[in-house]
């Protein structure tokens, strides 16, 4: 964390000596620049002010999320498997709690992301955890710190273990990907992000350019969405906050979401 600045709107790690006077990944069209103006966070305020809450969802799966609530919001998922536990997804931050918590799992054998908003600062857990990290490359101009452990994939899905998988769903990015989970349900869970966004009812999906800024896609974008994502067995989803959590109809309402919008 030495020698590094936060974007306090994303959590968007950047080197000190190569700070930009606007965070690139906030001025791109899918997020923003606040209207009081860009601001930086210096990981020793973030830590002092912050801590991280780690709560279990189910047998094998944890999320990890700051308290009180910094950038985004967003949470990451840890995923224990018997043959190496998979971070989806990161906060930005880790703190010595946190690496024991993990460590007395089993350690982490990958990370994995959906998407860019979600990269922060993904090479100090990297380096602490000694493991991959595993980003589609439609995604790589968007990684500031391009680390030593990144890994760029490509094509439709990687198989990684245990019938784990993480696939290429595109839309919000061009690189926006789930993680399925086989075992975590009778039809599987997939970590979404928010390659998927589920409505606060959890009556329906949306999938956008941009979610903030209301930047919708195209029909043909939709409908191949549609097409991919109804072949992935699935009855259980995990949102990038705590809220987006679905365990019924998940299938359907995805189905019928996607018709209402090419309608």
């Amino acid at each position: 964390m030495e020698n590094q600045i936060i974007c306090s709107t994303c959590g968007t790690y950047f080197p000190v000596a190569t700070v930009p006077g606007i965070c690139s990944i906030c001025a791109e069209e899918r997020q923003y620049i606040p209207e009081t103006g860009q601001s930086w966070t210096k990981p020793e305020d973030l830590y002092s002010k912050h801590s991280i809450a780690i709560n279990q969802l189910k047998e094998n799966l944890y999320e990890l999320e700051i308290s009180p609530m910094f950038a985004i919001g967003q949470r990451a998922l840890l995923v224990l498997s018997e043959n190496g536990n998979v971070l989806w997804d990161c906060i930005p931050m880790l703190d010595e709690a946190t690496i024991n918590f993990i460590k007395s799992k089993g350690g982490l054998k990958a990370i994995a992301f959906s998407h860019p908003h979600y990269y922060s600062n993904m090479n100090d857990w990297a380096d602490v955890f000694n493991c991959p990290v595993y980003i589609h490359e439609n995604d790589a101009p968007y990684i500031i710190q391009k680390g030593e452990h990144i890994n760029l994939w490509h094509g439709e899905e990687l198989p990684l273990w245990d019938g784990i998988k993480i696939m290429l769903i595109g839309g919000h990015f061009e690189g926006s990907s789930i993680l399925h989970v086989p075992f975590l349900s009778k039809e599987g869970a997939i970590l979404c992000g928010d390659t998927l966004f589920l409505s606060p009812s959890k009556k329906h999906f949306s999938i956008m350019r941009s979610y903030p800024n209301k930047i919708p896609l195209p029909l043909n974008e939709i409908r191949r969405i549609k097409d991919r994502v109804k072949n992935i067995p699935m009855d259980t989803f995990y949102g990038y906050v705590k809220v987006q959590n679905l365990d019924n109809d998940v299938k359907q309402i995805f189905e019928k979401s996607m018709e209402r919008y090419l309608a």
